[in-house]
Parts: C-alpha cells; sequence; structure tokens
C-alpha cells in the first residue's frame, strides 16, 4: 500500500480563490487548489510553499490551518491519501505557471461562485471540501475520509464514510 502526504493551498485574492487546472496522464484534466505531494524531509509547509512556487510563481509568508484535512483510502489501486489544507494569510509575487512537473497548465483566482463549475468532474475528495469551505463553513479541524472503489480513474466509485 502506497502512502501519500499531499497539501494544499487555499489563497485568496481580489478574484477570489486560486485553482489550478492539472494535466493528468491520458489527458484527462482537473481543477484543484495548488499543491502537491510533500516530499521525504519536508514539513508539511515547506513542502507546500515549494508547491505553490512551482506551480504559481507565488511565494506564501504566512499560513494558517490546518483548516481542514482529507483521508482516502483506494484499496483496489493499492494507496491511501492524506491531505492537509492550509490557509495562506500573506502572499507575495505575481502568477506565473511554469510547473516544472507539467502538471498545472493554468491558474487563476476565481469567484467562490464560480468554483463549483471548475471542480465537477474532479475527484470527490477534492470538490466536496472545498465547496463546504467555499460556503462558509470556516471552522478548523474538519476531517473528511473516502473510500475509493475501482481500478478506472474515469469510473471510481467514491463513498464519504466520515
Amino acid at each position: 500500500m502506497h502512502r501519500w502526504l499531499v497539501a494544499g493551498a487555499l489563497i485568496e485574492g481580489e478574484g477570489g480563490l486560486l485553482l489550478v487546472r492539472n494535466r493528468r496522464r491520458g489527458g484527462r484534466e482537473d481543477w484543484s487548489t495548488p499543491g502537491g505531494v510533500i516530499d521525504e524531509g519536508e514539513t508539511v509547509l515547506e513542502g507546500l510553499g515549494r508547491e505553490v512556487h512551482e506551480e504559481t510563481g507565488l511565494v506564501v509568508t504566512a499560513w494558517d490551518g490546518p483548516v481542514y484535512e482529507i483521508r482516502a483510502e483506494a484499496p483496489d489501486l493499492g494507496w491511501t491519501l492524506r491531505v492537509e489544507v492550509h490557509r495562506a494569510l500573506a502572499y507575495e509575487g505575481e502568477l506565473v505557471v511554469d510547473d516544472p512537473d507539467g502538471i498545472v497548465v493554468d491558474a487563476r483566482f476565481v469567484a467562490a461562485d464560480a468554483c463549483g463549475a471548475l471542480l465537477d468532474g474532479g475527484q470527490r475528495w477534492v470538490g466536496e471540501p472545498l465547496g463546504v469551505w467555499l460556503e462558509g463553513e470556516r471552522d478548523h479541524g474538519r476531517r473528511y475520509e473516502y473510500v475509493v472503489r475501482g481500478r478506472d480513474p474515469a469510473g471510481l466509485e467514491v463513498e464519504r464514510t466520515a
């Protein structure tokens, strides 16, 4: 069982919440907040800061959180995922997409009421907690747990367990 530790960033600007468009294997695309896998030896915030900078060109200078946490288990695919989502309190720089991994292909600040349309079609464990946060549930410490069944990324069955 492969264990992934991932972090996501809630970065708000004049135009709304920062979302990035990701190009996945097989050409599938989805939208999410910036973030990614935390490398061995990094703290969550070190890795999150690195990922945000790589994907967007922004440097976060102050964090709050974790705001919420996501856990997903995919026994058919052989992985578990733990995601910590933090909110940027301050950042600097200009928005530039130049992801060295080639996954992030677009980034933009999106009004809260328009985020849902972009998040549709993405993974439930990404969109559902973010949607709750966008609707105003801002209490820290919320936790979301999911079981993911299936092997085909286009036809995964996702059940929320907590």
